[in-house]
C-alpha cells in the first residue's frame, strides 16, 4: 500500500508540473501572438508609409520632366497623352 501512495504521489507531482507548464506555456503563446499581431500592424503601417512615398516621388519625377528635365520626357509625354484620352473619354461620356 505504501509503494501505491508514494506512486500516487509521485503522479500528482507530475501532473501538478505539466499543468504550471501547461500554464507557462499559453502565457508566452498569448504574448507571442499580441507580438506578432503588433509586428504585422507595423509592417501595414510600413507598407503604406512606402506606398505614399512612391506615389510621392513618381509626382515629382513626372513633375521634373514636365518642367523641362531630359530624363523621363517620353514618359511624361505618355502620361500626358493618357491624361488628354482620359478628358477626350469624360467629355464624350458628357456629350451624349
Amino acid at each position: 500500500m505504501s509503494e501505491l501512495v508514494k506512486i500516487v504521489d509521485s503522479l500528482e507531482n507530475k501532473i501538478s508540473k505539466l499543468l504550471h507548464k501547461l500554464e507557462m506555456l499559453q502565457q508566452n503563446n498569448q504574448k507571442l501572438e499580441e507580438e506578432l499581431v503588433s509586428t504585422r500592424n507595423k509592417q501595414n503601417s510600413t507598407e503604406r508609409t512606402v506606398s505614399e512615398w512612391e506615389q510621392k516621388y513618381n509626382s515629382l519625377k513626372l513633375a521634373n520632366s514636365m518642367l523641362g528635365s531630359n530624363t523621363n520626357k517620353t514618359e511624361a509625354k505618355l502620361k500626358i497623352n493618357t491624361l488628354i484620352r482620359e478628358l477626350d473619354h469624360c467629355i464624350a461620356q458628357l456629350a451624349e
